[in-house]
């Protein structure tokens, strides 16, 4: 249980993640992770960063004397047959180091690449998360709005499957079928085994 006396140190910076960072993303995958889910999730990682469908990308880390303790990837999705500016994203992976967590350090990864999402013009934001934690930073539940995940979420998970939008009207503009980018666009990240 994170220690609500802990606060967020002054000494923490986000900024863009870059190619030479990816050694570190790695560790911090692995760590927050596990070995063998880490390793899987930083292949995708390194996919989404190169994967043409996946633009316009938002990367970014969160350091502590230039040690990355957290990190959050944004990647392009389309819906169904969607209507002309009506850009939107998806949230995945988001990490932060185990020593770093109950700092607020995630939330504010999200919420600065949700800032940087809505200058560059995004509608949209989904996440398939924790219905416990992605609620408090403004997402709801994405299939009650006829927005659906490319594959499907079993009932009992429904609420996982969120969207948050940063347009006022944007939810309710248009419904159907997300499509991710081809690196994320895999049973394996969406049906649980």
């Amino acid at each position: 249980m994170p220690d609500p006396t802990r606060r967020p140190r002054s000494d923490f910076l986000i900024r863009q993640a870059d190619p030479d960072d990816l050694p570190q993303i790695h560790k911090l995958l692995d760590a927050a992770f596990g070995i063998a889910e880490g390793q899987e999730i930083g292949a995708l990682v390194d996919a989404l960063l190169v994967d043409p469908t996946a633009e316009p990308v938002v990367s970014l880390v969160v350091t502590q004397d230039e040690r990355i303790v957290g990190h959050v990837l944004f990647s392009a999705v389309r819906i169904g047959e969607q209507a002309e500016g009506l850009e939107s994203a998806i949230l995945a992976p988001l990490a932060v180091h185990p020593d770093m967590q109950g700092l607020g350090l995630g939330g504010r990864l999200v919420a600065e690449g949700i800032a940087r999402l809505r200058a560059a013009g995004t509608a949209l934001v989904f996440v398939l998360g924790h219905p416990g934690y992605y609620p408090r930073h403004g997402f709801v539940p994405a299939g009650a709005h006829g927005l659906d995940a490319p594959y499907p979420i079993p009932l009992e998970h429904a609420d996982a499957w969120m969207v948050q939008a940063l347009r006022p009207g944007a939810i309710g503009r248009v419904q159907g079928t997300v499509h991710c980018a081809t690196a994320l666009d895999q049973p394996k990240y969406w049906v649980e085994s």
